[in-house]
């Protein structure tokens, strides 16, 4: 396995085609200053052009939290004219994640909320333990989700459970965050981050050129009227299906053999 930092609070951990983003700011439990948004976005930027990398999970070095959301100690610092400059570097740390162009799983324990749990949000799938505890509590300090998270968990629980949940700031333990579906995956206590990445390792023997593209019909298509949708579906159908991938995957099924993935 190797490692490589992003700034001080950032790590990247590669094993065979899985990548690690790891928030590691333990003493402030994750939460986002603006350097650690700008080392969130750096490593993000870096992944999506490793064409090597098939799968992504999003995990955090803290025993208690995954992230507790925006550095509110720095925000309070801040003068209006600064928290305005703020604003993109932030906005670029979740977009960062959102856009990655390969399947991506979280993995949460603790406190995930507001910024924390907008990351989880940019993440295809979410895998939570039981000590998970989840939530968009800005308006209760005088803000919005401003990470995608009104965009986002509408398009997860419905319009109607987002706006329960966003215009009430409360926070969800596991379970119900499960039976509500703000969550994905419940994993026994302390095992978010092995089950996640079991699930990493198996979306990325997958074939690399069918994840990406699989991945884009689902972002792009969702939301369109089904005519709409069935064409981005078409196009990212012959952006697959005379790739060396589709080849080798059907030689590989007719020969009863594990895929050999040329990965384009």
């Amino acid at each position: 396995m190797s490692e490589q930092r992003y700034g001080e609070w950032v790590a990247v951990r590669r094993e065979d085609f899985v990548a690690e983003l790891v928030l590691d700011r333990p003493k402030a439990m994750n939460a986002v200053s603006t350097g650690m948004a700008r080392s969130i976005a750096e490593a993000c930027a870096a992944l999506a052009q490793d064409r090597s990398v098939r799968a992504v999970v999003l995990s955090s070095s803290h025993e208690r939290a995954f992230c507790v959301g925006a550095d509110l100690k720095e925000r309070n610092s801040l003068s209006d004219a600064e928290l305005g400059r703020q604003r993109p570097l932030a906005r670029a740390a979740y977009t960062g994640v959102l856009e990655l162009p390969v399947p991506t799983v979280a993995a949460v324990h603790g406190y995930a909320l507001g910024g924390g749990y907008e990351l989880a949000l940019a993440c295809d799938l979410i895998v939570a333990d039981g000590t998970a505890v989840v939530g968009l509590p800005e308006v209760s300090v005088g803000v919005i989700p401003g990470g995608g998270g009104t965009q986002l968990l509408p398009r997860r629980v419905g319009a109607a459970r987002a706006a329960e949940l966003i215009f009430t700031a409360r926070r969800v333990a596991a379970a119900e965050a499960h039976e509500l579906g703000l969550v994905d995956r419940l994993a026994a206590d302390g095992e978010d981050r092995t089950e996640a990445l079991e699930l990493a390792r198996r979306i990325a023997a997958n074939s690399p050129v069918g994840l990406r593209a699989a991945k884009r019909a689902l972002r792009v298509g969702y939301g369109l009227d089904l005519r709409a949708g069935l064409e981005i579906e078409d196009a990212a159908w012959r952006s697959v299906a005379f790739s060396g991938d589709r080849a080798e995957g059907v030689a590989a099924f007719n020969e009863k053999r594990t895929p050999n993935w040329p990965g384009e």
